[in-house]
């Protein structure tokens, strides 16, 4: 009975917001002209502006005096900060701040907590559920410019940086170190250390190497007041007291902003090998996971698959190419040890079984770093791809991996005609599977035929509504899938109590408070 409640207030939640796509007496926030192309997230979603003050001059004057040169208010230069890179949000921030150090961000804070100004952090902007952009004119604190590697031991392999460090940039330092960062996602290119464990971003490698929750040693945390919580320690065991760093991993920017992380790095493997695989039912792959973990042990270090439909995409858009014959289903193991020939051993046994038992109908291997890139491009690039169908309703699930394709079959019957493409693919290793279902445009009626569906589905089978991406601005109003009621109630004691005016990250996360005044 409970569950069904829930399932109806979010359902409503959804509803209101569709029928009332701007709400009377709700001013728009002013900086909103001149992006037609993407519809101001207030007025989509009918969201109603909390009572923040708003930017003046002298707020202006004040940053530029603690920031000279790293304050943006020009209309077209703010204007990609406020939104996100799928083009499925905007907010109508007027002022970007770049600062440098922890004590900048510190003063910034305090000054907003004082004048009730509204903050949105951000990183690299490649969230997928709103949650690294304004939804109305909440002052952009961005980490770019916080991007120095503090200290790195060699010894116990431990990295120190400062929060706005890209990750490729990182893996890159690192592996000349000998060592790798322990996540890699298909946005490492552009995405920050901080954004990562501010979203608790799952990735490729976390089969191996595990969550950041437990590879983040230490943290540097700026609060809603300005005050400064140092809790950077690089210590692997310190059993004192409360682990307050899992407070602020996971938490999207909304009970402080992290500005340097300590993080626990692995080895980097000599030797790497990348199969790529067809299979043809989902039965097989499941199957083929089970043989592969038992066989393949210690040395398994990814295990992704993906459908022929998201294969379709990646070929059509992007022009590259399957090195394996057409199949309903593709799988992408990777290993990764210390002695190539022992993995090669062990590899080439597995996939003679599998070939052997009709797992596999086809398949290649690469050893060489070149041919290894190509075909975990395959893989990492379907995001992209996606984004050449037109709008994307993107869905990131964690179920029993038994029924992890379900959801993908059952939505596929129950949109027919309707969606352009329903493709499912993701970390069948971990369970994650990510749906994504493309129109040629925005769609109300397709929304609701989505949502809450999806989320019963999940909910149903005991899963989550989020595995890695984490709630945002999109999927705030239906935790209540997957966190009961005193989970969610104690959540929003945590943000009252780091946060009482509610300054960090508005509308994201968690469920609206009970309703305040419009201003």
């Amino acid at each position: 009975m409970a569950a069904a409640v829930v399932w109806r207030r979010g359902a409503a939640w959804l509803r209101s917001c569709r029928a009332n796509r701007e709400l009377p007496g709700v001013p728009r926030a002013r900086g909103c002209a001149g992006s037609r192309e993407v519809v101001p997230t207030c007025e989509r979603y009918a969201v109603r502006r909390l009572p923040f003050a708003r930017l003046a001059d002298g707020d202006v004057a004040f940053f530029e005096r603690l920031m000279p040169g790293r304050v943006i208010t020009g209309e077209e230069e703010v204007k990609p900060f406020n939104v996100d890179w799928l083009k499925s949000v905007r907010g109508c921030s007027q002022l970007v701040l770049k600062p440098q150090t922890t004590a900048e961000v510190s003063q910034i804070l305090r000054y907003c907590h004082e004048r009730n100004l509204a903050v949105n952090p951000q990183g690299g902007n490649t969230g997928l559920v709103g949650g690294s952009v304004p939804v109305f004119d909440e002052i952009i604190l961005s980490t770019a410019l916080m991007n120095q590697i503090i200290s790195f031991d060699k010894v116990s392999g431990i990295l120190v940086c400062q929060a706005g460090c890209v990750l490729e940039s990182l893996s890159e330092y690192l592996e000349e170190q000998g060592f790798i960062m322990p996540l890699d996602l298909g946005a490492k290119g552009s995405c920050h250390i901080g954004g990562n464990v501010a979203t608790n971003a799952g990735g490729l490698r976390l089969l191996r190497y595990g969550s950041l929750r437990g590879t983040v040693l230490g943290l540097q945390v700026v609060l809603a007041d300005g005050s400064a919580l140092d809790c950077l320690t690089s210590l692997r065991k310190d059993n004192t007291g409360y682990d307050l760093k899992q407070l602020f991993i996971g938490s999207e920017g909304t009970l402080g902003v992290i500005t340097a992380v300590s993080i626990l790095c692995p080895q980097r493997p000599k030797a790497v090998n990348v199969a790529f695989l067809g299979c043809q039912s989902f039965a097989k792959v499941l199957e083929t996971f089970t043989t592969c973990r038992a066989m393949l042990g210690e040395i398994l270090s990814a295990y992704e698959f993906m459908d022929e439909k998201c294969m379709e995409l990646v070929e059509t858009h992007l022009k590259l190419s399957s090195p394996v014959a057409d199949s309903p289903f593709y799988v992408l193991i990777e290993t990764s040890g210390s002695n190539s020939t022992h993995d090669e051993e062990k590899l080439h046994n597995f996939l003679e079984r599998a070939m052997a038992s009709g797992l596999v109908t086809d398949g290649t291997v690469a050893t060489d770093e070149k041919k290894i890139k190509v075909l975990w491009s395959l893989r990492e690039r379907i995001t992209e791809a996606l984004t050449h169908e037109g709008y994307v309703y993107k869905y990131d699930i964690s179920l029993p991996v038994g029924k992890l394709y379900d959801l993908v079959t059952d939505m596929r019957a129950r949109l027919g005609q309707s969606a352009k493409n329903v493709v499912g693919y993701g970390h069948l290793g971990d369970g994650n599977l990510h749906l994504n279902i493309t129109a040629e445009s925005y769609s109300h009626s397709l929304l609701e035929a989505i949502e809450p569906f999806v989320y019963e589905w999940t909910a149903r089978c005991s899963g989550s509504i989020s595995a890695e991406h984490g709630l945002g601005f999109k999927k705030r109003h239906f935790i209540h899938y997957s966190k009961p009621h005193e989970a969610v109630l104690l959540m929003q004691q945590f943000k009252a109590m780091l946060d009482p005016k509610g300054i960090l990250n508005p509308y994201k996360t968690l469920p609206s408070a009970p309703d305040r005044s419009a201003c």
